[in-house]
């Protein structure tokens, strides 16, 4: 079954509300998304793994992939689009804040998108469902950066710059190996597997109450 993003939208407002908050929504979405990316590349120990994030809560996924990832013992660089001040979300901020006590993790901020290694993996958890109007600057450059190298791209929720509703693009978007979207289906991502490579959608939780009167 396929939904919109108005109905996610509501579904996870409704499963918030029912105690079940958007911070365990995140940590679900960014623990299935490395358990679904070690299954494809097996061993992720010692890999070089660049995470670009937004500052909304596609932003917040990456974050809690970044910590999974360290468990796993792969080299993590997060790279914040951004200043931790602008970070949009409490559930985004509470994870930067746990990042900042790991040192195993080497965390990057501002706009300057030069790396001194090449990422083996590159997980893009830009923009997510939110997406309107042109793509603006750092996010433009870091888009680019990803489709310029030849590491293993992976998209958290949907590939930054589509429209999840319609499958259109803005004026640019990563094009990945494999998208992993959360509860159920959106609509316009299986229009564009020559952006999402392959898709699966994982479970976060959501109580299915959380459906009702939505669906």
């Amino acid at each position: 079954m396929e939904i919109s993003v108005d109905q996610m939208y509501q579904i996870e407002n409704k499963g918030h509300d029912m105690g079940f908050f958007k911070k365990f929504m995140m940590e679900n979405a960014g623990a299935a998304s490395v358990k679904r990316l070690a299954e494809k590349l097996e061993n992720l120990q010692s890999k070089q793994i660049l995470i670009f994030v937004g500052l909304g809560n596609n932003g917040g996924d990456g974050l809690v992939m970044a910590r999974h990832l360290a468990g796993y013992d792969a080299k993590v660089t997060v790279m914040l689009l951004g200043t931790p001040d602008k970070i949009k979300t409490e559930e985004s901020n509470w994870n930067w804040s746990i990042l900042e006590k790991m040192p195993s993790i080497r965390l990057l901020t501002g706009n300057s998108i030069h790396f001194d290694f090449n990422p083996d993996i590159i997980i893009d958890s830009i923009l997510g469902t939110g997406i309107s109007g042109d793509i603006k600057e750092p996010y433009a450059s870091a888009i680019n950066y990803i489709n310029d190298t030849n590491s293993y791209k992976f998209a958290v929720d949907v590939p930054s710059g589509l429209d999840p509703q319609t499958g259109d693009t803005a004026n640019i978007c990563t094009k990945c190996d494999m998208t992993v979207t959360f509860h159920k289906m959106k609509k316009g991502i299986p229009k564009r597997k020559d952006l999402t490579g392959e898709i699966f959608v994982e479970k976060i939780g959501i109580p299915p109450e959380a459906e009702i009167g939505v669906l």
